[in-house]
């Protein structure tokens, strides 16, 4: 088809190029141990860079503090055995510095015989997920809501009356932008915020559990494991231990 024939044409550094385009989309290409070999304009800038040659050959222990480094980097073991993430709520750094949350999917990179050979991704600031969608001031206020106040105890019924919505309307607006229901995105803030204190704390896990907000320890064990793939327990030793 004359389409496919255009499409064997084009290089892929055409392709990666058209990153560049989208001012609000951070991407990278990772070979096997985690060092950037590509990457468009966004995540230099989010760096703090101003070139690529100045990112190209570095690892995340170079860009992030070593809490956040260390996540992203056992993520990237991960997907390197195979596995994808798409659309997960992860903390990052923001251009001025501050902790703001984002929204993230990695694929394994793959060579032409089909050998993972290393990672890529893309991620988004989720003020600039919401900003862009439209009609997004009603649920601005709940997920500022949920962002502040994800340690205390919090229903659906308090997020509808914080964005001034019906709890059905609400529910239908995070299914239809941010395809997870409210609570889903409350437990989702929660799980980052408790992988987050496994690394930079020395503290219990029962009490990390009770302080992002979860009232059962094996009910925030059992939702970690869905969401990261293993226990807390496994995960801090293997975070502090192996990277």
């Amino acid at each position: 088809m004359k389409y496919k024939s255009v499409l064997e044409q084009v290089t892929t550094q055409q392709i990666i190029a058209v990153f560049d385009l989208i001012s609000d989309i951070i991407f990278w290409i990772k070979d096997e141990s985690g060092y950037v070999v590509h990457c468009n304009r966004e995540f230099i800038e989010h760096v703090g860079c101003r070139s690529l040659h100045q990112v190209v050959g570095r690892s995340d222990m170079d860009f992030s503090p070593s809490y956040l480094a260390k996540n992203y980097m056992r993520d990237d073991k991960r997907v390197m055995s195979g596995e994808t993430i798409t659309d997960r709520l992860e903390l990052n750094i923001g251009k001025t510095g501050e902790l703001v949350w984002f929204t993230t999917s990695k694929r394994p990179l793959k060579s032409t015989n089909g050998e993972i050979i290393g990672t890529y991704g893309v991620a988004r600031d989720l003020k600039e997920t919401v900003k862009a969608l439209s009609r997004m001031d009603k649920l601005k206020r709940p997920v500022e809501y949920i962002k502040n106040n994800y340690s205390q105890p919090i229903a659906v019924e308090d997020l509808a009356e914080a964005a001034s919505l019906s709890v059905s309307a609400l529910e239908r607006r995070f299914k239809k932008y941010l395809d997870k229901t409210p609570m889903q995105f409350v437990r989702e803030v929660r799980l980052e915020n408790s992988r987050r204190m496994l690394v930079e704390t020395q503290s219990p896990i029962s009490e990390i559990a009770y302080r992002v907000g979860f009232t059962s320890h094996s009910y925030f064990s059992r939702h970690f494991k869905g969401m990261f793939g293993q226990l807390p327990v496994n995960y801090r030793s293997e975070v502090q231990s192996n990277i």
